[in-house]
Formats: C-alpha cells, structure tokens, sequence
C-alpha cells in the first residue's frame, strides 16, 4: 500500500492536519460502527485519502476579538 507524503498537501501547519484527520478519522470509525460496516482499511488512511483528494479541507479557527469581554467574576 502506497502511503501518500503528506508535504505537497500540507497548506498550513502539521498540527491543524494532524487534528483534521483525526478528526475525520472518528467520523468515519464511527458512521461505519453505526452502519454494522467492517473496514478493510484503517480510518487514518481513509481520511488521509479523502484529504488528498480534496473531500474535506482544513477551515482555520478565529482569533478572538480584543473587543469581546472576557470572562470575569461579576460583583453582585
């Protein structure tokens, strides 16, 4: 089985793919549970596919905005 580099894919950083596809990789495990489906291939690897080819992409997270107030105990 071929084991595609993950360099030519990666547009951002490895942290963000790492939690991507493991991420996906639950999904997966887990719609196939559900559906009383046995994998032949491993979730990573299926999700790891799936990425290259361009089935999901990686949305970054929002900064939070300095303007919002932060969680702070409230006098009463």
């Amino acid at each position: 089985m071929l084991k595609p580099s993950a360099d030519p894919a990666l547009s951002g950083n490895r942290y963000s793919l790492v939690i991507a596809v493991a991420k996906r990789a639950r999904e997966i495990a887990e719609d196939a549970e559900n559906k009383g489906e046995i994998l032949v291939e491993k979730p990573v690897d299926l999700a790891v596919q799936e990425y290259m080819d361009h089935k999901f992409h990686i949305v970054p997270a929002k900064e939070p905005d300095e303007e919002e107030p932060k969680d702070e105990p409230v006098e009463s």
